[in-house]
C-alpha cells in the first residue's frame, strides 16, 4: 500500500491516519500465517518532525522450538519511525528517507516485523519440552524415567575422571 504523503510533509500540524490489511507469506520458516496482519498508521507534522506510529497485529501458527505442538499465537507489535525527504548521511537506521512524499507502507512493515519476531516461539512460557530419553511430552506429566541416570555418552568422560 501506497502512502502519499505530501500534504503531510509540507503542512504542520497535518496528519494522517489508515487502518489495512496485507498478506505477510511464508517469509519466516516453519511459520505460517492464515489471515492478513492488521495495522494502523498514523503519521503525523508534529513542528516540521514527521513521525509514523504503527500498530499492527498477526495471528501466527507454528511448532512449539521446545515440545513441537502445534500453537496459534495472536502478536501486537508497535513499530516508530522518523520520516525524511533525504538523508545528509549515506544510511541511516534512524530515519526512513521519504524522497518522493511516497511510502510504501507493507514493506515497512514487513521488515519492522522481521526484526521483531522472536527467534524462538514456545506454547507457553514455561513450556517442559521432550524428555530427552523417551521423546514425551513433559508438558502432559512426567515419563517415568530414570533422571540421575547420566547420559551414556558421557560415560567416556565419566571414565577419564574415575
Amino acid at each position: 500500500m501506497l502512502l502519499e504523503l505530501k500534504k503531510v510533509f509540507l503542512t504542520e500540524g497535518e496528519s494522517l491516519e489508515t487502518s489495512f490489511e496485507f498478506l505477510l507469506g511464508e517469509e519466516l520458516q516453519a511459520r505460517r500465517f492464515e489471515k492478513p496482519v492488521k495495522a494502523d498508521v498514523l503519521v503525523r507534522n508534529r513542528a516540521g518532525l514527521i513521525t509514523l506510529d504503527a500498530d499492527v497485529e498477526l495471528e501466527v501458527i507454528f511448532d512449539c522450538d521446545r515440545c513441537g505442538k502445534s500453537t496459534t499465537r495472536v502478536l501486537n507489535y508497535h513499530f516508530e519511525h522518523i520520516l525524511v525527504l533525504s538523508l545528509s548521511n549515506e544510511s541511516s537506521d534512524e530515519y526512513i528517507e521519504v524522497p518522493d512524499y511516497n511510502l510504501e507502507i507493507e514493506d515497512l512493515l514487513r521488515d519492522d516485523i522481521f526484526l521483531e519476531f522472536p527467534a524462538k516461539l514456545l506454547c507457553k512460557k514455561d513450556c517442559k519440552g521432550l524428555c530427552q530419553r523417551c521423546g514425551k511430552n513433559l508438558n502432559d506429566g512426567e515419563c517415568g524415567c530414570d533422571k540421575d541416570e547420566p547420559d551414556p555418552r558421557l560415560a567416556v568422560l565419566k571414565a577419564l575422571l574415575q
